[in-house]
């Protein structure tokens, strides 16, 4: 093998693996930022998680956080308006990168 395809080969590892990265700590955030919002809307324990998951899924409906901010906004009403859900979706995010690392 030539050192270009070292190169290359590691180049693809490692983008393969901060995508890797970047999916968890999304999926993290939404987790938390449904946990979030379950707290907001009066919900504890089983039903706080159960929210948490109906937030994560709701990120797969289309590419970025819009579905996300979404759904959470459509369930929150009057509880928070969108610079609050936005400050938090990024408080959050910055905080399941660092439980993302931290584990891996």
């Amino acid at each position: 093998m030539t050192t270009f395809d070292d190169r290359e080969n590691a180049f693809e590892s490692k983008f393969a693996h901060d995508e890797a990265m970047k999916f968890k700590a999304e999926a993290r955030r939404n987790k938390l930022l449904g946990l979030w919002a379950a707290g907001l809307l009066g919900k504890s324990g089983e039903a706080a998680s159960a929210y948490a998951r109906e937030v994560v899924a709701a990120d797969f409906e289309e590419a970025g956080d819009e579905d996300v901010y979404r759904k959470v906004a459509g369930d929150l009403g009057s509880l928070a308006d969108e610079a609050v859900i936005r400050a938090k979706m990024a408080e959050l995010m910055t905080e399941a990168r660092r439980q993302v690392l931290t584990e891996g």
